[in-house]
């Protein structure tokens, strides 16, 4: 089965061809991050102009470095939810008018399925059952996962994801959108040991997690700094490598606990925040003291991308799931509600 991806939850345009026999053929992707810069964070009507903007482009050349053509495509996955409604629903729109035009099936993508899944996309991918850390801009949770549809949440943020603690931390002391990897940048010069932060919500039992009180916590240590004359790019390098170590700490007392809680060994990092190599040698380590191992997608499979959706559309696809031609999309949607297959 050859399907065609489609990922427009919010600020990244991604298509991509995958097929049930021969893997990923090709894919593309468009960051709007330029775009948002200037705003300090994502302008939803902005976003949901540009991927009208990058849609049909980005499918031609996806085709075009695959050496597909439409006739040779089976069905169109999407991002069905949860993201921002008119980005959604730019890609959903065009989903659904592709499969019209093509006669074939389209099926809505769950996109935090998409980012848990988007390891199986590597040359040696998890079994099930495993733990799952999400853990992105827009969430932070730890999932159970026995199968496809088959997720047992055990854990999420109360307040603030991981990432967006890191946007508005960034934000905060004046670093450039988006933040998670200008903190990453500086932390790599900071001084270890000079500030300490709290590990917060690690002292009680629980899965659950809380990043609002760390943002504070740092805000408060930066205007401290500044009071006392001191704004030196070191001192900033200081409290974005404690602010870091901190949230990776934090996930990974969790996981830690989630492992034990569950009896599983593997463990699989998947969202925007997966690619910060501290919170990777953080989760190595800790499943090596425990004889497990911990499983990822290559940094340009961590973000957003058009390749986990066709991965995703295509498993359901392959189980007879499909949609009808109605347009909807969901901008807040548990992945509990999905089907198992």
């Amino acid at each position: 089965m050859l399907v065609l991806g489609l990922e427009t939850s919010c600020d990244e345009t991604g298509v991509a061809l995958y097929d049930s026999e021969q893997g990923l053929l090709a894919d593309a992707l468009f960051s709007q991050i330029d775009l948002h810069r200037v705003y300090g964070g994502v302008v939803p009507e902005l976003a949901s102009r540009d991927h009208v903007k990058r849609m049909l482009p980005l499918i031609r050349q996806v085709l075009g470095e695959a050496g597909r053509d439409a006739s040779q495509i089976d069905a169109v996955a999407y991002t069905a939810g949860p993201g921002l409604v008119g980005a959604l629903l730019v890609g959903a729109s065009c989903a659904q008018a592709l499969a019209l035009a093509w006669g074939v099936p389209a099926v809505g993508v769950h996109h935090m399925e998409g980012h848990l899944l988007a390891p199986m996309l590597e040359a040696q991918p998890p079994a099930f059952p495993f733990v799952a850390l999400l853990v992105s801009g827009g969430h932070t949770q730890l999932v159970r996962v026995d199968g496809i549809g088959q997720y047992e949440l055990l854990g999420e943020s109360v307040d603030d994801a991981a990432g967006e603690a890191f946007d508005k931390t960034a934000k905060l002391m004046g670093l450039r959108y988006p933040g998670g990897p200008e903190i990453a940048l500086l932390a790599e010069r900071g001084t270890p040991g000079r500030f300490l932060f709290p590990r917060p919500m690690t002292d009680r039992p629980g899965l659950d997690f809380s990043f609002s009180g760390l943002k504070t916590f740092t805000l408060n240590t930066w205007q401290q700094c500044r009071a006392a004359g001191d704004e030196s790019e070191q001192t900033r390098c200081d409290i974005a490598l404690a602010f870091q170590q901190a949230v990776v700490d934090t996930l990974t007392i969790k996981c830690r606990r989630a492992l034990k809680q569950t009896g599983l060994k593997s463990l699989v990092i998947a969202g925007g925040v997966s690619a910060n190599q501290s919170l990777r040698q953080s989760l190595e380590k800790m499943l090596a003291d425990l004889q497990g191992r911990v499983f990822y997608a290559r940094p340009r499979f961590c973000t957003d991308n058009g390749a986990m959706i066709a991965y995703a559309g295509c498993q359901r696809l392959l189980a007879g799931q499909h949609d009808g031609p109605a347009i909807t999309v969901q901008p807040r949607w548990s992945m509990e509600t999905l089907p198992a297959i």
